[in-house]
């Protein structure tokens, strides 16, 4: 199984006896698999709003959902928090409302994604923690906890994830989410050369919040169907609420999905702004490449792929492979506009 540093860390109190595990379990919050072992820990609940990673973890045997119970408090947390610095905070405080009377928070991370930042929080509302570094990360754990130390402090944390109105307020987005506070560059120049005579039924592959979807509806009156593919249940959640109108006039599909294992149907146009960071944002051109192979799968003869990238990344290859036309269409502030067009 393949190595993740920051959950090896998260684990490292356990397995050197300062922490012990729990006999009822614990919840494991923006849970990832590494190289963990189900059977190493009985009654553990792991949550993951992101397909890829939930995938995983359901393969590896573990009990995994998208959200948790919120009803149900434990005796131990664990948390990977995210780089984003409001929804770090608002899961952070989110996290110890889920401890029971006396239940300890444990959180690691790399040392280059903020770690040191994400122990001063925990401290802020938990006070004095326990720290260890190892694998280049930090572990931070707290003492039994009656709730945060803090809890003002904690409620207005929660509220920093709220959903929130961008874009003088076409949209609705909350932090996290891929370019949550604006209008993506890349996307808005994509959107800017959607054609007109783009029909029949299409797909947003890595839809976001819902900018392309929308501005596919708007500009292509004689599409008859979209589906969003998108794999941050958080994100899709979004594009629900931006997309409402347009429901009324044109089906649509939401679906929490991995774009990278395929698509389960045909489609005549397709448009996509690939992800191309995996969740330590390290570069990952082969996202992109997986995205053009599940277009090129999904779109029918003459079918169009439509897809901005950046400049330099190096898709051309996956794009001749797949499909019997390519054309850069426009680029413009290190982006690249394409459109490809399979076989007849």
């Amino acid at each position: 199984m393949p190595t993740d540093a920051a959950v090896d860390a998260l684990f490292l109190p356990i397995r050197e006896g300062r922490l012990s595990w729990p006999a009822d379990g614990a919840l494991f919050l923006r849970a990832r698999a590494g190289a963990l072992q189900a059977r190493e820990w009985p009654g553990l609940i792991c949550v993951q709003s992101f397909r890829p990673a939930f995938d995983a973890l359901r393969e590896g045997g573990f009990d995994v959902r998208a959200e948790a119970e919120p009803s149900r408090t434990w005796p131990l947390v664990l948390l990977l928090p995210p780089r984003q610095r409001e929804e770090a905070r608002a899961l952070l405080a989110t996290a110890l409302g889920y401890l029971a009377p006396g239940g300890r928070l444990v959180l690691a991370a790399r040392n280059d994604e903020g770690a040191r930042t994400h122990e001063a929080d925990l401290s802020r509302l938990a006070g004095a923690v326990s720290v260890l570094s190892k694998h280049k990360c930090r572990v931070a754990w707290t003492a039994p906890l009656d709730g945060p130390l803090d809890p003002a402090l904690a409620a207005g944390w929660r509220a920093l994830d709220a959903p929130r109105a961008i874009a003088d307020g076409r949209f609705v987005s909350r932090p996290g989410v891929f370019a949550w506070d604006r209008l993506d560059a890349g996307s808005a120049l994509l959107a800017a050369h959607l054609p007109a005579d783009l029909a029949g039924e299409a797909a947003d592959l890595g839809a976001g919040y819902g900018h392309l979807a929308a501005a596919l509806l708007e500009r292509c009156p004689r599409i008859a169907r979209l589906d969003l593919y998108e794999a941050e249940a958080r994100a899709l959640e979004l594009a629900r609420t931006n997309l409402a109108a347009q429901a009324q006039r044109v089906p649509l599909g939401f679906h929490w999905h991995d774009v990278g294992v395929g698509l389960p149907r045909g489609y005549d146009a397709i448009v996509s702004n690939p992800p191309f960071h995996a969740h330590d944002r390290d570069a990952r051109p082969d996202l992109g490449r997986r995205f053009i192979a599940a277009a090129a799968q999904a779109l029918r003869p003459r079918g169009r792929l439509w897809l901005v990238a950046n400049r330099h990344l190096p898709y051309e290859a996956a794009l001749a492979e797949g499909f019997a036309q390519v054309r850069t269409v426009a680029q413009r502030d290190g982006y690249k506009v394409i459109e490809a067009v399979r076989a007849p």
